[in-house]
C-alpha cells in the first residue's frame, strides 16, 4: 500500500520517505534527541567512535521486495519529493536532488536510483552527520565503507545491508548457516574477513582500527574491498547534496 501510495497525507513524510511504517523516534527519554546534534554537543565526546555504511545498502529490499524492476519515475518522485534537496539548487536541475542523481548515475533505472537515494538518506548521509559532529571531540573518529558486492544473482544485490557482518566477525565459514550467508557466493574473499575483524578486535582492544582519524579536512575512509585502502572524502558529491537538508 505504502509503494503503491507514497502519498504525506495519507503516510507521515518520515514514513513515505523510508518507506518503513515502523522506525525508531525520539521520545524525550531512551531518544532525547537527534543523534548527531547530541554528539555535536558533547554526549559522546569521551568515546571513540567508528561509524560507516555499504556502498549498496538499500539494493537488499528494493531487490528481496521485487521494487527494483517495479518502481517507475512517478513512484520514484513520491519519496524522493520528501527528502527536500534544499542544497540542488545550486546545481541549476528543475527537480533538484533527483536531476543531480540521475546525471551523476547515468542509465541507472527508477529502481536503481531508489536504492541509492534511500541508501543515502537511511544510512550513508547519517554515517557521515555523525563522524562530522563527533570528529571535534577529544576522543577518536573513524569511518569506513563496504564496497565488496555480493557475486549471486548476476550481483543484483551490491554491497548491501548486513552483507559486511560475516565479514567483520571472520564468520565466513559458516556460509548458509548465517542470515547473510546466501548472498556470500562460493568464493568471499577471506582477505576482506581477515582486514575488517582484525581493525575491529583493534578498535575494541586500542581504539585503534589502523588508519587516520576522520576529520573535516581530509575525512579519510578506509574502503574495504578486494583492494581495500584509505580513500579521502570518497562521497563528497552525495556529501554536498544534503548538506543542508535536515539533520539525523
Amino acid at each position: 500500500d505504502l509503494m503503491a501510495h507514497p502519498d504525506p497525507e495519507r503516510w507521515s513524510r518520515e514514513v513515505v520517505a523510508s518507506l518503513l511504517p515502523w522506525q525508531p523516534v525520539i521520545d524525550g527519554d531512551l531518544v532525547p534527541g537527534r543523534p548527531a546534534d547530541l554528539a555535536a554537543a558533547g554526549a559522546s565526546a569521551d568515546v571513540d567512535v567508528i561509524v560507516g555504511s555499504n556502498a549498496d545498502d538499500w539494493r537488499l529490499f528494493v531487490v528481496l521486495n521485487g521494487s527494483l524492476s517495479r518502481v517507475t519515475d512517478d513512484v520514484l518522485a513520491g519519496p524522493v519529493s520528501q527528502f527536500g534537496f534544499e542544497s540542488a539548487a545550486a546545481y541549476g536541475l528543475p527537480d533538484g536532488g533527483l536531476d543531480a542523481y540521475r546525471a551523476a548515475n547515468p542509465g541507472a533505472s527508477p529502481g536503481d536510483l531508489l536504492a541509492i537515494i534511500e541508501t543515502d538518506w537511511w544510512c550513508r548521509i547519517p554515517a557521515l552527520r555523525l563522524a562530522e559532529a563527533h570528529a571535534p571531540a577529544r576522543s577518536a573518529t573513524f569511518m569506513y565503507e563496504f564496497a565488496w558486492g555480493s557475486p549471486v544473482f548476476g550481483g543484483m544485490f551490491g554491497a548491501c545491508h548486513a552483507l559486511e557482518i560475516p565479514f567483520v566477525f571472520d564468520t565466513l565459514d559458516l556460509g548458509p548457516a548465517q542470515m547473510q550467508g546466501s548472498l556470500l557466493g562460493d568464493a568471499p574473499p577471506q582477505a576482506i574477513a581477515d582486514a575488517m575483524h582484525r581493525a575491529w578486535v583493534a578498535f575494541a582492544a586500542t581504539g585503534d582500527p589502523g588508519w587516520p582519524c576522520y576529520d573535516a579536512d581530509r575525512r579519510a575512509t578506509m574502503r574495504f574491498d578486494t583492494v581495500s585502502g584509505v580513500v579521502d572524502d570518497p562521497r563528497a558529491f552525495e556529501r554536498e547534496l544534503w548538506a543542508d537538508t535536515l539533520r539525523w
